[in-house]
């Protein structure tokens, strides 16, 4: 029986691995892209969908209190985390005040971006290049662009191998054929020689 086993541990206690899924949705909401293995980015991208599903559903209802009560929400799953403040690459705080921290980013900048999408506002692409010491695997998962679509692998592979509709083929009537003469009688045919 596989009782109590979901997930991936990634040799991590439960608290390091909230800590780090923390961290790691925090930099992706932040950049909007990162660079990761692949086990890591599996196990990431259910926990920041629900997060900007719970965004969305907040902005959506156009009800302050329902937009509270998801802000609360956030802030319960991801705790201090979620009101750190942003910095660019010179340690300088982001100007930007609809982006310059976690909830801001989520509830003014994605949640309108997403609000028409029913899902899957995150994508997992394969890297070939392996992660230098353990050659882990690694992989880029980002947040999808605005009016972006997600196009699955077996849809891919769908069109790839479907070839286009090939013309159909000419039937050409065989040329009619001169009908051979008759043949002479015998008699005569004995008579010329």
């Amino acid at each position: 029986m596989r009782h109590r086993i979901k997930g991936r541990l990634l040799n991590r206690n439960s608290t390091h691995r909230k800590a780090m899924f923390r961290n790691m949705m925090m930099a992706l909401v932040q950049h909007e892209r990162i660079t990761t293995t692949i086990p890591k980015a599996k196990e990431l991208r259910p926990i920041v969908e629900r997060i900007i599903t719970l965004a969305v559903r907040g902005v959506k209802s156009g009800d302050r209190t329902k937009e509270l009560h998801a802000r609360r929400l956030i802030l319960a799953r991801l705790g201090p985390v979620a009101k750190a403040t942003f910095h660019d690459n010179e340690g300088e705080p982001v100007e930007d005040k609809a982006a310059n921290n976690m909830l801001n980013k989520l509830f003014k900048v994605l949640a309108p971006r997403f609000a028409d999408r029913p899902g899957g506002y995150t994508r997992i692409m394969k890297l070939t290049k392996r992660r230098l010491g353990d050659a882990g695997e690694t992989a880029i998962i980002e947040l999808l662009k605005e009016g972006e679509v997600k196009v699955q692998a077996s849809e891919k592979k769908a069109k790839a191998s479907t070839p286009a509709p090939a013309p159909a083929p000419v039937v050409v009537a065989p040329a009619p054929q001169p009908e051979p003469e008759a043949a002479a009688p015998a008699s005569e045919a004995t008579e010329t020689k």
